[in-house]
């Protein structure tokens, strides 16, 4: 593990520390225009985080979620030199409801890719973290998948129904082939599970470039297979992009090409 994805680990561990879990249970919340919650320390973190990344690499940008979209378009169109990608407290329903399950992520995006990704979960006090090319690590040790399962019906699913097409919804309950299926609220920490071998299928109908680009790339880089679509007409898309993707991502190839087939048979295929 490089010394730059350590640092950013013990940064994002330490913010994770002082600044989300003594508000967790008790801090204020209000809706944002959209109607998604917004917490004291959503907007803690992201003004501690920006100011030490300012410290550590002024000449990056930091592109945050709580930014207006013409800012973090501006941001985006000019990243070829480097640009953190910011969630400070992704799962923010579960953080405000007081469900334990919510996570910092970070990522360094540049060239059309994430190239860095850290992910702080402050309940289980676990960090996640990876270097393209390089690998994923849990807690500075390699993470890396090495099941051989190759069924569906061996395997445990995050299936987002939230943001899935509704014609398809009636396939995601008893028709399902998966052994069981969850649905827990922290995109970022999803993509973590999945690294971790604690689920082995993932489907979400979609989610924001913040949401996934650190965790996306830890689970890549801990081998597991996954592709983004546009959710329009379910073409699939690379590239960095301020548009919600839908993605759908599994342990290892063998079971991404049988949720891939499935997934390709529902309902919303025909519509």
């Amino acid at each position: 593990m490089s010394p730059e994805l350590d640092r950013l680990c013990s940064l994002l561990r330490s913010v994770a520390e002082t600044e989300i879990m003594p508000r967790f249970r008790q801090g204020a919340v209000r809706s944002k225009a959209d109607g998604s919650l917004i917490t004291e320390a959503d907007l803690a973190v992201q003004r501690q985080i920006c100011a030490e990344l300012g410290r550590i690499r002024p000449e990056i940008p930091v592109l945050g979620e709580e930014m207006t979209p013409a800012a973090q378009q501006r941001l985006l169109d000019n990243a070829d030199g480097g640009v953190w990608c910011l969630d400070p407290l992704d799962g923010t329903s579960n953080y405000a409801y007081g469900f334990p399950y919510f996570c910092v992520s970070l990522a360094l995006l540049r060239g059309g890719e994430a190239v860095l990704g850290c992910i702080v979960d402050p309940v289980h006090d676990e960090c996640f973290c990876a270097e393209r090319g390089v690998g994923a690590f849990r807690d500075g040790e390699p993470l890396r998948l090495v099941s051989g399962r190759t069924k569906l019906r061996e395997c445990l699913a995050i299936v987002d129904l939230k943001r899935l097409p509704k014609e398809d919804l009636p396939s995601m309950g008893g028709q399902s082939p998966f052994c069981s299926q969850r649905n827990l609220g922290s995109i970022a920490l999803d993509w973590c599970w999945l690294a971790a071998g604690r689920i082995q299928l993932y489907l979400h109908g979609g989610q924001k470039l913040w949401d996934y680009a650190a965790g996306r790339l830890i689970a890549s880089e801990a081998g597991a297979a996954s592709r983004l679509f546009a959710r329009s007409g379910g073409t699939a898309v690379e590239g960095l992009s301020l548009e919600p993707r839908m993605a759908i991502a599994a342990e290892n190839e063998v079971l991404f090409g049988h949720l891939l087939e499935w997934w390709s048979k529902l309902p919303h295929g025909s519509s």
